[in-house]
């Protein structure tokens, strides 16, 4: 399935015990402190240096023959506040926690990298720095990284990371130039009218009905005011207003998702949310507070790292490559892809045949652990190829910016 080296091979039974010991003790973002432990536990016995940042994220550098060229590998490592319903040896110890996303392979398959690259030093013309990230579920613990110089002494020169995908089977890899996953904001509106009697409307300002011509209109702007080209979302994930069928409400309460691809569309959506709420309640002589956050960018590939993944997955580990894998799902990786040129891919681990292919945040996600094996040797391949300058990175990155 995986065209995979005899040294990765006979690594793969240590990838699952070191996944498995994740997976029984997950932990939420910027609380990793004994994934922290775990991790670091491992460098230091194999003598790699690292050092801790943002209170629980780890970077490893090893040096290869050359600083002249630096790859830098990352993986998140925090879990979700999941109850798991998987019945194995190895669920979750924690309460109300688990890894449900598969950061728990990711962070093993970090550790596999390191762990083959630090013993293959001799052999490596270039430095790597292995990443690993708390707090990608939130609140984001890819933008304090930066903030900290994880990407500077020595630069980085280009990026790579990868996602464990029950969305593709095992044996392939979804990975393409351009947007992949799609930019995440929250927001939260709370409109103010009149209550009044059920059986008196002319004396109120219905907060249900204004907040659902808000809800309705909200809808036009992704189907009337951008490019049907162009792919994004507006979701209303909550509506509550009004406790009791004969009194109208005096408030209503939206709270909703906004996703896209294009980075253009950043402050548009928002301008028109804000738009909208407004027009519509000053319809109805309502008021509104709008609550708008914007949690992370598009990820965005750059098109030569991109052509490296590709290449190593089609022509070194013979996975069938899926092109058309885009989903509207965030991801911090974004901040990284914006401040060095790099790939996010994903890595097929569905396998329905054991009953590994329950979606992501589901309490009974779980993965074929064939795919740890199979990280490694793509993220090995891919330094290879990177300081063999089989790619030159082509988006401008100017570090004076």
């Amino acid at each position: 399935m995986f065209g995979i080296r005899s040294e990765i091979l006979q690594l793969q039974p240590s990838l699952v015990r070191w996944r498995r010991h994740l997976h029984r003790f997950p932990e939420l973002g910027f609380r990793e402190k004994q994934t922290c432990d775990f991790i670091q536990a491992h460098l230091t016995e194999w003598g790699i240096p690292h050092k801790k940042v943002v209170g629980t994220g780890v970077v490893a550098t090893i040096e290869g023959q050359s600083t002249r060229k630096v790859l830098a590998i990352r993986a998140d490592m925090d879990a979700l506040p999941i109850q798991e319903a998987n019945i194995v040896d190895y669920r979750s110890q924690i309460e109300g926690v688990m890894h449900a996303c598969g950061h728990d392979g990711h962070t093993a398959i970090a550790l596999g990298t390191a762990y083959y690259l630090w013993h293959h030093r001799q052999e490596l013309p270039g430095t790597v720095k292995i990443l690993f990230q708390p707090a990608e579920e939130g609140p984001g613990g890819a933008k304090p990284m930066i903030e900290a110089g994880v990407l500077e002494n020595p630069p980085v020169d280009g990026i790579l990371g990868l996602h464990i995908w029950n969305n593709l089977p095992l044996g392939t890899i979804g990975v393409k130039a351009g947007p992949l996953m799609g930019a995440v904001e929250i927001f939260n509106c709370r409109i103010t009218g009149k209550g009044g009697h059920g059986a008196i409307p002319q004396q109120t300002i219905d907060g249900v009905v204004v907040g659902a011509q808000v809800v309705n209109a909200l809808q036009t702007i992704v189907s009337r005011n951008i490019d049907p080209l162009d792919s994004a979302v507006v979701t209303i994930g909550k509506f509550q207003a009004g406790h009791a069928p004969n009194v109208i409400a005096n408030e209503a309460e939206l709270t909703g998702t906004v996703r896209y691809f294009n980075p253009k569309l950043e402050n548009f959506i928002h301008d028109r949310i804000n738009q909208i709420i407004k027009g519509v309640c000053e319809c109805h002589g309502a008021t509104y507070t709008l609550d708008y956050k914007k949690y992370y960018p598009p990820v965005v590939n750059d098109p030569a790292m991109t052509e490296l993944v590709r290449a190593v997955a089609t022509e070194t580990i013979e996975a069938d490559v899926m092109p058309d894998c885009a989903t509207l799902a965030a991801e911090d990786m974004s901040f990284f892809l914006q401040a060095v040129p790099g790939c996010f891919f994903f890595l097929g681990s569905a396998n329905p045949s054991k009953g590994l292919n329950y979606p992501h945040h589901h309490p009974r996600f779980d993965f074929d652990e064939t795919v740890l094996g199979a990280g490694v040797e793509m993220f090995v391949r891919c330094t290879d190829r990177f300081f063999a300058g089989l790619v030159q990175p082509s988006l401008a990155y100017d570090r004076a910016n």
